[in-house]
């Protein structure tokens, strides 16, 4: 039986939370609406770390090795690297490999980045920006996740019809994509994801309006209900162990796009997760 645990409120007023990161003691995330990458101490306190135009949207984060942010510029279909000025450049073009926005970020211990998009890609670029499409005919593929060392890739596929599920892929030596499975069937749509040390995945879903951990092959062990829609979520804190949770109101992608996000959102925190943040991001 899984086991349904609480969270609690550490900052709102946001526009639409998205891709939270746990990076150097504190709680990364990006303020859909507002075009800002926060981040967070664990008492709350926000700072502005990057900014982007309050059009960008989709965007989402992550670390070279070196500690140089990436940021990816959905719209306009570019990876963008912070120099030390805090100024954004373009890392990798990624315009190429189709019309549709693209989506989610996550980088190697070797500097590898995988980004996914809305035409169902998932895209290498490698640490000298060269790009590559690594695989395709995901329905929206949504948050990822690199397990096992980085042999692993799991990827939320939103937009698949039911069940619902994550994808997972095995990962070769050169960064390339094999063995695509569904690796765990789920009851909602899934959005932003992060692993465990045990091996687990826990999953923000809108619609179904909690975060699951859950098992490959789609064991339910933990649930943490919202009172709005689920975005992402981290495992980070001092003992890796607190999940955090990028939660909003969700009226639907056309209203977003048409009135903007509004300002339901919150940063929420559930301390005494049972196993510590592990795999990246």
């Amino acid at each position: 039986m899984s086991t349904v645990r609480t969270a609690e409120v550490l900052i709102e007023g946001l526009g639409l939370p998205e891709s939270t990161r746990w990076h150097k003691g504190r709680i990364w995330l990006c303020n859909w609406g507002a075009g800002e990458v926060l981040a967070v101490t664990p008492d709350g306190r926000s700072v502005v770390m990057a900014r982007v135009a309050p059009q960008t949207l989709p965007f989402s984060i992550d670390w070279l090795p070196d500690g140089r942010l990436l940021v990816i510029d959905g719209p306009q279909r570019r990876l963008l690297l912070q120099d030390s000025d805090g100024a954004l450049q373009r890392f990798a073009d990624l315009t190429a490999l189709g019309s549709s926005p693209f989506n989610e970020l996550v980088v190697d211990a070797e500097g590898n980045a995988y980004v996914n998009g809305g035409d169902g890609l998932v895209v290498h670029v490698s640490p000298g920006g060269i790009v590559r499409q690594l695989a395709d005919g995901l329905e929206w593929p949504n948050g990822m996740a690199l397990l096992d060392d980085g042999r692993t890739l799991v990827i939320a596929d939103s937009g698949a019809p039911a069940p619902r599920q994550l994808v997972g892929f095995d990962v070769a030596a050169d960064g390339a994509l094999s063995g695509r499975r569904v690796w765990a069937p789920l009851p909602n749509a899934p959005d932003g994801i992060c692993a465990d040390a045990d091996g687990a995945v826990w999953v923000a879903s809108v619609p179904g309006q909690h975060c699951v951990r859950v098992r490959e092959g789609g064991e339910v062990l933990d649930i943490v209900e919202l009172d709005r829609a689920g975005f992402a979520c981290m495992l980070g804190g001092p003992d890796g162990r607190t999940l955090y949770i990028a939660a909003a109101e969700w009226q639907g992608m056309e209203r977003l796009m048409r009135e903007g996000p509004g300002v339901s959102g919150q940063l929420l925190a559930a301390p005494g997760q049972p196993a510590a943040h592990a795999g990246r991001p």
